[in-house]
């Protein structure tokens, strides 16, 4: 059986993270997880440790400071690189994201390098966000497809599957982007390698316990690293 490392990025999840990780590890022995804590005020890491105590799926990377959720996930990709996972998942740790969709990922991991859990591709699947952030995201999925090229739906998906032999293959060192401009990124990267990419439709639900990590700053970058790469595009660089 294929190796799989589920990847959550945490800031503040001390009400989720114990659920969501007792709700991945049920779907399958072969799952392990790896949280990557930004030193949580509310002390995510304390409960992760103790957990890490008890079970050895469960591993912990606690990191000094906010560093953000892009290099936490450049950080988890060398992880799986380094212990030899087959498969690796970004998924948040806030349930926004079902676990029960994981088998659905992994149905399609012989035939894929990246399958991506996709709000747009059948319609609009979002379920408690204000009309506001929901035209927000959709128009900006919509924005950078047209000024990419890239023809991903939903570019700024967060839970998505990856071939762990087709991110060896991508110099993680290059990838600088955080919030969504990382998920335009990495997408960009694989689609311009030609790796083979999937989209299922999920339903995306907004978080139940804790606060959005959402900012203007996060919006402004996405927004600006979208142009930066359509005149990459536009002048073949």
């Amino acid at each position: 059986m294929p190796k799989i490392l589920i990847i959550f990025p945490t800031y503040n999840e001390a009400e989720n993270i114990k659920d969501i990780i007792d709700a991945v590890l049920d779907i399958s022995p072969d799952i392990d997880v790896l949280v990557i804590d930004d030193n949580s005020p509310d002390k995510t890491y304390e409960i992760v440790e103790n957990m890490a105590k008890e079970n050895k799926r469960i591993n912990l990377i606690k990191r000094e400071r906010k560093l953000g959720l892009g290099t936490a996930y450049v950080l988890g990709f060398k992880y799986a690189i380094e212990k030899n996972y087959d498969y690796c998942f970004e998924m948040d740790a806030d349930f926004s994201h079902n676990p029960k969709d994981i088998p659905r990922f992994l149905e399609l991991m012989n035939d894929y390098d990246l399958v991506i859990g996709s709000r747009y591709i059948s319609g609009i699947s979002v379920v408690n966000w204000p009309l506001k952030r929901l035209l927000l995201s959709y128009f900006a999925n919509i924005y950078a497809r047209i000024f990419t090229g890239c023809p991903i739906k939903d570019l700024t998906s967060g839970f998505k599957c990856y071939k762990v032999s087709a991110l060896k293959k991508i110099d993680l060192n290059k990838l600088k982007m955080d919030g969504y401009a990382f998920q335009i990124e990495i997408h960009w990267h694989f689609w311009r390698n030609n790796f083979k990419i999937k989209e299922i439709p999920i339903i995306f639900i907004e978080r139940r316990l804790g606060e959005s990590k959402m900012s203007k700053r996060i919006i402004w970058q996405a927004f600006i690293f979208v142009l930066k790469l359509f005149f990459k595009r536009l002048f073949n660089l």
